[in-house]
Parts: C-alpha cells; sequence; structure tokens
C-alpha cells in the first residue's frame, strides 16, 4: 500500500512541473511559443477576368495573379509556387506553367500569355477561357497545397513577321531571266511560341486584296528567306494578271501557320515590275511517237520540244527540230505541253487548229517555222563538216554526201573525218545562208569556243585545226535551252572486255584495234568468249570516248543494237564462243556482231 501512495505522489508532482513549464514567465514577459500547422491551401485571384491583348502589349504586363499564403512552418522566402494554366475543362493534364518563389504574385507579358495559348491550338483573335490554378510547396516539393481555379477569357493576338525586299522597283528582260531580281527576307512569326511555324510567300497584283493568292515556292516550309531570279518573278507576274511587255505593280506577304493551325499574316511589301514576254515553248506531238522512241502517240505531255533560234530578232518567234520521221505518219505543233494552242498548215502556212503534217517517205528531217511570221518549212535533216580543214573545202556543195554527219537521234549527230589544220564549220544544207532569217534558210553552226561550248547559228568558225588527223564530232541539240558541240580524237578504237580470247581482260593498250572503214564505221575480226563483256574505247588508257550497251543486253548476232556514250552497261558476247565479224557504226550509233 505505501508503494502505491509513493507513485501516485510522484505522477502529481510530475504534472504540476509540466504546468509550472507552460505559464507565462512574468519576469521576461514573453508569450507562449506558437504552435505551427502543416500549412493551408492559397487562395488564388486575377487582376482581371478577361484579357484582350494586342501586338502592341507584346512586353507590357497583361494580367496578374495574386495568392494568400499557406502559412508553411518555414522562411517564406523559400516557398515555391506554380501557376498553371490549361484550357478549360481541360483537367490540368497538359498545363502550362509559371514558377516563382517568396512572393504572392505574378504577371504575364502579352506575349508570355500569347505563346502560352497558341501551344493549346487557339486561332488568332478568337476569344477563348482558361483556367487557372496555383501549387503551393516547400523548395522540395513537399507539402503540395492547391488553390481554387480562377477562369480567365483570353484571345491570341497577331504577331506576324515583317517582310522586306532589296529592291521596290525591278526591270525585267528574257536575257537576264537567269539573274536575281529580288532577294526577300522576314521576320519570325510568334515570338516566343516554341513550336514548328511554316511559312509561306504569297503575292498578287495590286489591289486584289489577296482574294486568291499566289504562292512562290520556298526551300523549306521553316525557310525565311527568298531569292528570285527575273524569269520566275516575270511568270509571277504574269500568273497575277500583269501582261508581258507592261509595267505592273505585285503585293507580297508572309503567311504563317502554326503547328496547331493558328495563322496570321504579315504586312504586304510593294513592287513594282517592268515585265517581258515570256519564252514560248513548242512541241510536236503525232502519230509518229510510239514507234521512234519519242513518247506516247499524239501526246503533247511527252513529245519532243523544238529548239529555239535565239539570234536578235529571232528569240520566241523561230523554232526548228532535227528528227526521223515515218512515212506517211502524222503530226502537229503545239505551244505547251497540251492542245489548247496548236498549230498544222499545208503550203508553207502555218494556221491555227491547222492541217495535219506529215512526210511522203521515211527518213530524218527539219522542221522550222516562224510563229511571228506564221510560215513553215520541212525538208531533209542532215548535218555535214564544211571549211578549208574539211576535204569538202569551203564549198557546200561538196559536204553531201562523203562529209555528212550520222542522225544518231532526235537532234542529235555523230560524225567522224580526217582534218587538216585550218577553219571548219558545220552546215545542214548544200548551200550558204542567204541572211534572209527565214524558215527555209541554211542553218550554219560554229563557235568560238572549245568542246563542250554553246554553238552559235550562221555564226564564227570552229577553232582553227591544230593538229590534223581525224576527229569525232559531236552536234548536241537534246538540251534545247543550250544546243553545243563535243570533239575528241577519232584515230583508233578498241575492243576492251574479259570476252576476247587470248587478250588480257581489260587491258586498254593489250586490247586490239578496229579498222576503220569509213563514214563513221570501224570494224574488227576476232574470237570471242561466250557470256562475257567487252565495250569500245577510243583510245588506249582509260579516260578515252567510249561507248557503252543502249540496247538492254542484247545478245543476238546479226542484229543491230543501239551504243551510247554517256554511261551505261557493257555489252554481251554472243551465247557461243568463236570467230565474229563486228562492225561499230558511230554515225548510226550502233553495233552489230555477225
Amino acid at each position: 500500500m505505501k508503494n502505491i501512495l509513493k507513485l501516485v505522489v510522484a505522477i502529481f508532482a510530475l504534472t504540476a512541473f509540466f504546468a509550472a513549464c507552460s505559464k507565462v514567465d512574468n519576469l521576461k514577459k514573453s508569450e507562449p511559443l506558437p504552435v505551427y500547422q502543416l500549412g493551408l491551401s492559397p487562395v488564388l485571384s486575377s487582376s482581371t477576368a478577361t484579357v484582350t491583348a494586342t501586338l502592341a502589349d507584346s512586353t507590357n504586363s497583361v494580367i496578374t495573379f495574386s495568392w494568400t499564403s499557406p502559412k508553411y512552418a518555414n522562411d517564406s522566402s523559400t516557398t515555391k509556387y506554380v501557376v498553371e494554366i490549361d484550357t478549360t475543362g481541360g483537367g490540368f493534364t497538359n498545363p502550362a506553367s509559371k514558377t516563382v518563389s517568396g512572393i504572392l504574385s505574378t504577371t504575364l507579358t502579352g506575349r508570355e500569355l500569347n505563346a502560352i495559348l497558341l501551344g493549346y491550338g487557339f486561332p488568332v483573335g478568337t476569344a477563348k477561357s482558361v483556367d487557372v490554378r496555383l501549387i503551393s510547396s516547400y523548395a522540395n516539393n513537399n507539402e503540395r497545397y492547391m488553390s481554387n481555379i480562377v477562369k480567365v477569357t483570353v484571345n491570341v493576338f497577331g504577331d506576324p513577321s515583317v517582310l522586306a525586299g532589296s529592291v521596290t522597283t525591278v526591270a525585267l528582260s528574257l536575257a537576264n531571266a537567269a539573274n536575281n531580281a529580288i532577294d526577300f527576307s522576314w521576320t519570325r512569326s510568334f515570338t516566343g511560341y516554341n513550336g514548328g511555324i511554316s511559312y509561306t510567300l504569297q503575292y498578287d497584283s495590286a489591289g486584289k486584296g489577296f482574294v486568291a493568292p499566289l504562292e512562290l515556292a520556298l526551300s523549306a516550309a521553316t525557310a525565311v528567306s527568298k531569292s528570285v531570279n527575273q524569269g520566275d518573278l516575270n511568270t509571277a507576274a504574269m500568273n497575277a494578271g500583269i501582261t508581258g511587255g507592261t509595267s505592273g505593280k505585285l503585293e507580297f506577304r508572309i503567311k504563317a501557320v502554326t503547328a496547331l493551325g493558328a495563322i496570321v499574316y504579315s504586312n504586304v511589301f510593294l513592287l513594282t515590275v517592268d515585265t517581258y514576254f515570256p519564252i514560248r515553248r513548242f512541241y510536236m506531238p503525232g502519230g509518229y511517237q510510239s514507234s521512234t522512241g519519242n513518247g506516247t502517240d499524239w501526246t503533247p505531255g511527252d513529245a519532243p520540244e523544238f529548239i529555239r533560234d535565239q539570234r536578235a530578232g529571232l528569240l520566241n518567234n523561230m523554232y526548228y527540230m532535227y528528227i526521223y520521221l515515218p512515212g506517211g505518219q502524222e503530226f502537229k505543233i503545239t505551244q505547251g505541253r497540251s492542245w489548247d494552242v496548236n498549230y498544222g498548215g499545208s503550203g508553207g502556212t502555218l494556221a491555227q487548229n491547222g492541217a495535219n503534217f506529215s512526210v511522203p517517205t521515211s527518213g530524218f528531217y527539219r522542221i522550222s517555222f516562224n510563229a511571228s511570221t506564221m510560215r513553215y518549212d520541212i525538208r531533209e535533216g542532215r548535218m555535214g563538216f564544211v571549211g578549208g580543214a574539211t576535204g569538202a573545202g569551203w564549198n557546200p556543195p561538196n559536204v553531201f554526201p562523203n562529209y555528212a554527219m550520222g542522225g544518231a537521234a532526235t537532234n542529235l549527230f555523230v560524225g567522224l573525218t580526217d582534218f587538216t589544220t585550218d577553219g571548219w564549220k558545220l552546215i545542214d544544207n548544200d548551200q550558204w545562208n542567204n541572211g534572209s532569217n527565214a524558215v527555209d534558210e541554211t542553218r550554219s553552226y560554229g563557235s568560238s569556243g572549245a568542246s563542250g561550248s554553246s554553238l552559235e547559228t550562221n555564226g564564227p568558225n570552229f577553232p582553227n585545226i591544230t593538229t590534223a588527223g581525224r576527229y569525232r564530232v559531236i552536234w548536241d541539240g537534246r538540251d534545247r535551252d543550250n544546243v553545243k558541240y563535243v570533239m575528241n580524237e577519232g584515230a583508233e578504237m578498241r575492243v576492251v572486255g574479259d570476252g576476247l580470247q587470248g587478250v588480257n581482260a581489260w587491258d586498254p593498250g593489250a586490247s586490239p584495234q578496229m579498222t576503220y572503214l569509213g563514214n563513221g564505221r570501224w570494224q574488227l575480226v576476232a574470237t570471242l568468249i561466250a557470256g562475257k563483256d567487252i565495250k569500245f574505247l577510243a583510245g588506249n588508257a582509260w579516260g578515252a570516248f567510249d561507248y557503252e550497251d543502249n540496247s538492254g543486253g542484247n545478245t543476238a548476232t546479226g542484229v543491230a543494237r543501239g551504243i551510247k556514250w554517256e554511261g551505261g552497261d557493257n555489252f554481251k558476247t554472243p551465247a557461243a564462243t568463236g570467230t565474229y565479224t563486228i562492225i561499230l557504226d558511230e554515225n548510226a550509233q550502233t553495233v552489230t556482231i555477225n
């Protein structure tokens, strides 16, 4: 019993001690120490319920969010606050946010808010609403409390590019079509927005208000500059309704579109242009196309194109073509690759929507016409060597047939002849041109440049031959905008490969030489190994002019196979090993193995 009484007395004494510790210290006159809670949810408010910002507000504060203290038991300067913004009803599943520490408010500038709204795909100029809330926490993200949700009505304002051009007036000309006309550049749209933006350079003639704008292609959708040459600008002007050969005004602007579809347009840049009448291109569709490898019958879309005569006064008027035509097959001339503007005719007179043309017998023809005088001429198509360096001398009647080149393809001639050290030209008739510039006039060709240079019709002689010998010359009009010539030595032609019995494989120096028969023809009798490869090389080392297969791998004997010099597969030898006669015909561009 005594022990129990002692225990009760001890507990009583201890209780009295703690009670005494909680009393006010009257000597120091201090209050009791406060008891801190874990914190409270902050209350969020907005300085406005509606934000109607404009571009002028880009750097200005357009809205302020403030909140009450969450009353954490910490140094308030370390309290972390995250303002979250999401589309109304979005549930804050993908919110934009702004984080601050130690303060009870924050603001957004016009561009900050705009960038957030663009990220949600809001269109420019349309009122939308967003939900805003605040999350408070310690600096280490512990004790997070969420505020009430505030709804704010907002709008995306246009933040366009600023478009500039290097000139405000430009005079265009056909002769300078490839030269630069103007350089456009523009600033980035929607400053502060981090998503993708694509740009389009739009244009129209002045005063149309961009109701149906046209576009100039950019190097990439994200490009912020564009250089336009005179030809393309002339085409743009004419597409916008400015007639060739007149002066007019074009308006340009930049259309910017965000990845989520917001659109904005730049300032309008005004450009005055003096246009020229553009290049006209003509084509020759007909029933001959499929059988001659010139596309699909009566299809302007893949018909061969006429060469433009680029002499002064004839550019955009005179056109011509050298082409093989089957007898009796009909054809017409179209301006552009459609039937919208087409020409036929009879008796040398060209007529729009006129009768079909045709030739009586199969052969190579030259077709010439003048779209201004409305005259045409159809005659034998040929090309030959003339001049003091050639066997024909400067006498055109001596050219054909002994010094003729071979018609290898449409607008392509190849020929070999022996040259002395003198001047020379190429010519397509047995008389000199008379200076009339008419459709039936002779065309002679020359150039002051070396092999590979552009040809001039009825122009200067070629550079004099300095070393006498046999040479190969190619008249090449396949690039209708740049008719040129190629010249190389034709003293020898070798057969190389692994298909020659008793000859080192692919050894040009040890390979047998062919015998030249004249008129572009070479011959070699050799034992060929079945199923192997050969090719033809105009020299004793790699790098010389050579011919490859253009027949698709045909191995039949006695059949003329096509050849080409611009790269391709090797020729295949016949199916059986044996002695064969090989005939290479450069004028006809074929090889035959018998």
